[in-house]
């Protein structure tokens, strides 16, 4: 990914507050209270809320993110908590997790650039055993609509980044799809994702 990329991230998440807030987002909330604990991977994890709320939980929880700025808060909010997880700062590529090492992945606002968002999650899937879940939750196509309405529920302004159902479909071959639905919501996620939106949810488990 480009300088330019880390570094609105790492200007993001370089302030005292965290910008999504410490509290877990409420569709993982739910799904990972339903799952018996086990490994966990959270890309794209930011400051840490949802990682560490699954740590809370008894999952052994690994995460990674482009951002150090993003890191270093996750670890702070880890060590508040008194809990640990593996946080790694790079590109999946470039990491080396093994195949099938999770039993779990959490894709939750895990916009990745347009141009490989689709190769990520192929590239992830790989990560996952036979019989895992993933548990995504991003904003839809239709949510430009929302943001023309209102700027602060967030989420990227290029349709190209945003999901759609037939793409989460073509990108999570070889899943059974316990939930895949396009849903309004109403978010209140620190400073950065507040009000109504549209996000497609997915939950699916590896054949």
């Amino acid at each position: 990914m480009t300088d330019i990329w880390t570094q609105r991230w790492d200007d993001r998440y370089s302030s005292t507050e965290f910008a999504y807030g410490e509290q877990p987002n409420n569709y993982l909330k739910e799904q990972l209270q339903e799952i018996q604990p086990g490994s966990i991977l959270f890309p794209a994890e930011g400051e840490g809320r949802n990682a560490v709320f699954a740590a809370k939980l008894g999952w052994n929880v690994h995460a990674f993110d482009i951002s150090a700025e993003g890191r270093n808060k996750a670890l702070l909010l880890a060590q508040k908590n008194n809990v640990s997880i593996a946080y790694k700062v790079g590109e999946l590529q470039a990491l080396d997790y093994k195949a099938a090492q999770f039993d779990a992945i959490a894709l939750i606002y895990a916009h990745f650039p347009a141009q490989i968002k689709s190769q990520l999650h192929r590239m992830l899937t790989t990560l996952l055993r036979s019989g895992g879940y993933v548990i995504f939750e991003a904003f839809s196509k239709k949510h430009l609509e929302y943001l023309e309405r209102n700027k602060d529920v967030g989420g990227p302004k290029d349709i190209e980044s945003l999901f759609s159902i037939d793409e989460i479909k073509a990108d999570f071959e070889g899943f059974d799809f316990i939930e895949l639905s396009e849903t309004e919501i109403t978010l209140n996620e620190g400073l950065y994702h507040n009000g109504e939106g549209s996000v497609i949810r997915f939950l699916g488990k590896k054949r």
